[in-house]
């Protein structure tokens, strides 16, 4: 039985129900994969819908892989969904749903900008004088 506050999904592949989970090494292997700097940088990638096959290769292969099953890319590239593509797409958006939080702002996760101490310390000596 999945547990959605671990950001655990099931997914049918193959005829067989999967447990699937993003941990932070599937999302480390996904950021290495898509070459981007943060986990707020990956989920955005993916917001807006667009998903090419070999994104969803890699999404459901860590996603497996994060879920403790020993499945490699490769084997994830001949399962079969229900709904075809439309259905690995689903599994897809299931997953960032699940990890990410469906619906909420990505901003936090955005990088934080450096305190402006320049700013402060003017601020400062000039009520000083």
């Amino acid at each position: 039985m999945v547990n959605r506050h671990r950001g655990e999904i099931e997914a049918m592949l193959d005829g067989r129900r999967w447990t699937l989970c993003l941990t932070l090494g599937a999302l480390a292997e996904l950021g290495d994969a898509f070459s981007v700097a943060d986990m707020g940088a990956l989920a955005e990638r993916f917001a807006e819908g667009r998903l090419l096959a070999r994104d969803a290769v890699r999404f459901i292969g860590a996603g497996l892989r994060g879920a403790g099953n020993m499945v490699e890319n490769e084997h994830v590239e001949r399962m079969m969904a229900a709904g075809g593509a439309p259905g690995f797409a689903a599994i897809v958006g299931d997953l960032l749903k699940a990890t990410f939080g469906g619906g909420q702002d990505l901003r936090p996760f955005r990088r934080i900008e450096p305190f402006p101490w320049d700013e402060v310390m003017y601020f400062c000596l000039a009520h000083l004088r």
